[in-house]
Order: C-alpha cells, then sequence, then structure tokens
C-alpha cells in the first residue's frame, strides 16, 4: 500500500532543497529561479520508529525494514497558476495524485534568494497558493456539472449520488472555502464520493515554516503565524531549517549528526517531525512483523480491520485471512517477546472484525 505527499509552495520557499533533505540525494535540483524542478521528483524515506529497534532486538531479527512514505516534489506554483500562469495546471495535475500536501512557506529573509511576490509573508503566501487550488477545482466540477445533472435527472444513480456532494462543493469553493471544510459533515458515502472528485483542496495539509539556520531550535514571529494558521485549520505545522537539514542529510555518521544538530540546540532532524507529521496527516499508523529473519513496519490507515493489515502484506493474505496472532507492542517488549507474551496469557487470536491498533505485532494465518 503506498501513501504520499506532495511537496508544495511557491518558487525559492525551499522545496527543493527540503525534498533533497528528505531523500538525501541531489535528484531535485535547489537553484534560486523559479521553476527549477521542471518534472516531480519522487523519493522514498523512512518513517522513524524506535519501537521497531526494539522489536528487532527482543527477537534477535537478522533484518530491519522500517516502513516508508513517498514524497513528490512539486514545482514553484505562481499567482494565477490555475490559468496558466507559470507552468500551471501541468502541475496541478500532479498535486491531484498525492494523498496529503505538504505546504512549505518561507519565514526567513534572505536578500540574495529572491521572492516572487517581493517580499516575505507566509500567511499571503499560503492563501496564494490556495487560492489556485481552489481555484482549479472549481474550474474542474464546473466543468463537469452540467453533464453530471442532466444524467442525474436521467436517473444516474451514480451521478445523483455524486452531486450530493459536488453542489456543496462548488458553493464552499465559490465561497473561499477549501473542499475539506466540508468533511465534517459528509458521512461515510459522502466521504467516498467527495474521494471520486479528486478535489486537490479536499487533501489534508501539513505546513512547514522554514526558518533561517540560528532559528531552527526557536522558531520565529513568522512561523508562530504559520503555527496559529494550522491550529485555526485542526492541522499541524512543524518549524524546519531546510539549509540544516541538507547539510545534516550528508553527514555520514550517527554520531555526527547528533553533534551537529546539538550544537544548533536540536534533539533530532526537523525532517523526522515531518515524516511523522505527515503520516499522522495521512490518518495512518503502524503494526509489525516479527522473527528471527526480519523485524517489519508496515502501514495501514487507522480503523483498518485485521485482514486489511493482512493485505498490506500480500493480497492473498487478506484474501485467505482466517486470523491474526496479536500481541499488543507494550506486551512483546514486557514479556521479552513472542514465547513470554503466550507464556502470559498476552497473545490474542482475533477475526475478521479486530480494528488493528498502533503497534499491533500481528502473525497472519491464512489459507487460499
Amino acid at each position: 500500500m503506498g501513501f504520499n505527499c506532495g511537496i508544495v509552495g511557491l518558487p525559492n520557499v525551499g522545496k527543493s532543497t527540503l525534498f533533497n533533505a528528505l531523500t538525501a540525494t541531489a535528484a531535485a535540483q535547489a537553484a534560486n529561479y523559479p521553476f527549477c524542478t521542471i518534472e516531480p521528483n519522487v523519493g522514498r524515506v523512512s518513517v522513524p520508529d524506535e519501537r521497531l529497534d526494539q522489536l528487532a532486538a527482543i527477537a534477535s531479527s537478522a533484518k530491519i525494514i522500517p516502513t516508508q512514505l513517498e514524497f513528490v516534489d512539486i514545482a514553484g506554483l505562481v499567482r494565477g497558476a490555475a490559468k496558466g500562469e507559470g507552468l500551471g495546471n501541468q502541475f496541478l495535475a500532479h498535486i491531484r495524485e498525492v494523498d496529503a500536501i505538504i505546504h512549505v512557506l518561507r519565514c526567513f529573509e534572505d536578500g540574495d534568494i529572491t521572492h516572487v511576490e517581493g517580499s516575505v509573508d507566509p500567511i499571503r503566501d499560503a492563501e496564494t497558493v490556495e487560492t489556485e487550488l481552489m481555484l482549479a477545482d472549481l474550474d474542474s466540477l464546473e466543468k463537469r456539472l452540467a453533464n453530471t445533472q442532466k444524467k442525474a435527472k436521467a436517473g444516474d444513480k451514480e451521478s445523483q449520488e455524486l452531486l450530493t456532494v459536488m453542489e456543496p462543493a462548488i458553493a464552499a469553493l465559490q465561497a473561499g472555502k477549501p473542499a475539506r471544510t466540508l468533511i465534517p459533515t459528509l458521512d461515510a458515502e459522502g466521504l467516498k464520493q467527495l474521494r471520486l472528485l479528486q478535489l486537490v483542496t479536499a487533501k489534508p495539509v501539513l505546513y512547514v515554516a522554514n526558518v533561517a539556520e540560528g532559528e531552527a531550535a526557536t522558531g520565529n514571529a513568522l512561523s508562530a503565524k504559520v503555527a496559529a494558521k494550522a491550529k485555526a485549520e485542526g492541522t499541524e505545522s512543524v518549524i524546519i531549517a531546510a539549509a540544516i537539514e541538507a547539510e545534516v542529510a550528508v553527514l555520514e555518521s550517527a554520531e555526527e549528526k547528533k553533534e551537529f544538530l546539538s550544537a544548533l540546540g536540536l534533539e533530532e532532524p526537523g525532517l523526522n517531525r515531518i515524516i511523522r507529521a505527515g503520516y499522522r496527516c495521512l490518518n495512518l499508523l503502524t503494526f509489525f512483523t516479527v522473527g528471527p529473519k526480519e523485524a517489519r513496519a508496515w502501514t495501514v490507515r487507522r480503523g483498518a480491520a485485521a485482514p486489511e493489515a493482512a493485505g498490506a502484506i500480500h493480497s492473498d493474505f487478506e484474501r485467505g485471512f482466517i486470523r491474526a496472532e496479536t500481541i499488543a507492542f507494550g506486551d512483546y517488549v514486557t514479556c521479552k517477546g513472542e514465547s513470554g507474551a503466550r507464556e502470559a496469557g498476552k497473545l490474542r487470536q482475533e477475526g475478521k472484525e479486530y480494528t488493528v491498533a498502533d503497534g499491533d505485532v500481528f502473525h497472519f494465518k491464512f489459507n487460499v
């Protein structure tokens, strides 16, 4: 199961620098001019999780395989992108394909790095990009509306169901509100219809405030404004200094990285916080499989039943699901492994209706 986050923002806010650091490559060219990212760059990164190391140590696993997220670096949007300005809809199409959006906002002053709007204002920048995305969504819906209404009047059930969400979405966008503001008002069927519309502004958003190197530990007045905006929208923000993250990414040893960060008053790379926040933004959780060959983390959506988790490993596991031998992470550690958990009565036999909990250690039984 793949999950991905698209990195968006205006040109020259640090998107490509952040992407390079995330993937520890120079795949995305970071340069001081707009549109240096001509094609979306894709990189997969491991989700930091100390629990996996603990499990592997207890089971003496030969390999450790963390779960991963995919990041897509998308070229900078500019005012008028929805009407084709800059590189326009070419990149709006790429954003439609991601599961969540990481919106990088410039919160640092630097006379050597130009700003397309002429000044640094992260809230204005956020509104600029959001407006372009809303205009693109509105254009997409208005082009489909007449045909959908015609089919609905003719008795087409799918079109009738789609209209129950399409029309409120158009009204919200026309009022200057992103489509995600509809989510609290929708039932399960409504959420399904909203997903079918593939609206960019229906996707969850994580704000990343990119500050100067000396402000990475504390943030600044601009990043505080970003945090307030995120809180008001019920989402998260993360403070990073993309320049620091780029430097950390090229250091070879973990000890070097730790010393470098410590000197700056940081406990861990900001990228770790972005990855974890992106994971939460996508409403995901982690479960584990553990054995002598490997300890492995897997990703599944929060609220998933045991067979869906089994399917994250292999479709046959889901198709032929019988039961899941389950140990909570804490019990696995306390009992020092599977045999200890079994003896203590902490190994449970869970069926198809079981809802996966974060940290579950599974052994799936199946038959195909």
